[in-house]
């Protein structure tokens, strides 16, 4: 069902992967040595705005009973958090900006505005994410537990609801991204130890007070008489910022080309073999460089997962280089509009919410779902994935019209 052998799937032979390996390292190492004063400028730029953003927002706020004001406020807080958590928090706490050798932007201080408590994140996100990108049982942002977006996960009469789940985690996303790393059921089933468990609830209740007493006691009770238009003004903020991160997140990870792995894919796995892994892993979706920026950069989701400690605003440069590389290895770029990369990833919720004998592909040939088993039976063998790809879709069209 899922992909055991990268190798095989991409039609590349060892040297192959070996040499796109070193050509993306290469590629980092450039990268590395031009980082300077023009990153730093945009860093310190970016910061100023949010925090620019989220004085408007917070002052608007204060006269909340005049729906100009409301609006004004709403906006610009929302727009500061979305900001503080896309471009800022995720990608300092990723340690992109660690060589500065700045305490206030590095990996290890900073704490970002949002109910998930920052060393959660980074474990559950940077080691286990990152590291096993797209293995079935392994990377648990594979559906986040919740809902079930490959065959590889058994159906079960909880998955019909995941049209209804998918929606409610859209709305409380920053919930269950704080939820995620604490593993509950784990506990409650006694694979995971309460010694290990209680520390990190207890940090998770401390932080998500903390964001409570902010955004719905704080500030709604210094706009006095205003105090229920800025909690429902806060409301709607961290709403709208919770729809965007879900969806960018969703069309980086969930839509077609987005492959899924076994655990023994990652046997003897070297670094090259493990690049490979991160383009085949993720999406990207089109953007100018306004959405890009409230994106976080992560538009460029197959880039990022290459190479996630790099600055983001190298991403879209880094882009070019890489499609470079695709064409010259041939391998697909899987990439598309927002609305499209989100569609395909909204179908596959909704499909894979039926059992597997209502769906129409099989489990080693469908959009979401796919291994080395789909090119069985190709005959001669193509030089790489894209063409390979191309193929297999030019026999289906022609098994179609026979």
């Amino acid at each position: 069902m899922a992909i055991t052998d990268i190798r095989e799937y991409a039609h590349l032979s060892d040297a192959d992967v070996e040499a796109l390996g070193a050509e993306l390292d290469s590629l980092r190492r450039e990268i590395e040595s031009d980082l300077g004063a023009r990153d730093v400028a945009y860093l310190r730029r970016t910061i100023r705005a949010q925090r620019a953003l989220e004085i408007v927002g917070r002052a608007a706020l204060l006269g909340s009973h005049k729906r100009g004001l409301w609006w004004l406020g709403t906006g610009s807080l929302a727009l500061a958090k979305i900001i503080e958590n896309m471009e800022l928090g995720h990608n300092v706490m990723h340690g992109q900006w660690d060589w500065m050798n700045d305490p206030e932007v590095h990996s290890t201080t900073w704490e970002w505005d949002m109910v998930c408590a920052a060393p959660h994140w980074k474990h559950s996100h940077n080691f286990i994410h990152h590291k096993y990108t797209n293995v079935v049982g392994m990377d648990h942002d594979v559906g986040y537990k919740t809902l079930r977006v490959t065959r590889d996960e058994p159906w079960r009469p909880r998955w019909l609801l995941q049209p209804f789940s998918n929606l409610l985690l859209a709305a409380t996303f920053e919930w269950g991204i704080a939820l995620h790393d604490l593993e509950l059921g784990e506990v409650a089933k006694g694979t995971k130890s309460k010694e290990e468990a209680i520390p990190q609830i207890k940090e998770f209740v401390r932080k998500a007070a903390r964001q409570l007493g902010k955004d719905y006691v704080l500030f709604p009770a210094l706009s006095g008489p205003n105090f229920k238009h800025t909690l429902t003004a806060n409301l709607t903020a961290n709403l709208i910022r919770n729809v965007w991160a879900y969806l960018v997140i969703f069309c980086g990870h969930f839509p077609d080309g987005a492959e899924k792995f076994t655990a023994d894919s990652l046997e003897d796995e070297t670094r090259g073999a493990w690049y490979l892994r991160q383009m085949l892993g993720t999406a990207n979706f089109n953007t100018g460089p306004t959405l890009a920026f409230l994106s976080g950069n992560l538009s460029y989701q197959i880039e990022h997962h290459l190479y996630p400690d790099l600055p983001s605003n190298r991403l879209a440069e880094i882009s070019v280089r890489v499609r470079e590389l695709c064409d010259k290895y041939d391998l697909p770029y899987t990439t598309g509009s927002m609305a499209s990369q989100y569609w395909q990833s909204l179908r596959t919720i909704n499909k894979l919410a039926f059992p597997d004998q209502f769906l129409r592909y099989t489990a080693d040939d469908a959009p979401e779902t796919a291994s080395e088993r789909r090119f069985d039976g190709m005959v001669p063998r193509s030089r790489g994935l894209k063409t390979a790809l191309r193929r297999l879709k030019e026999n289906r069209r022609a098994r179609r019209a026979g």
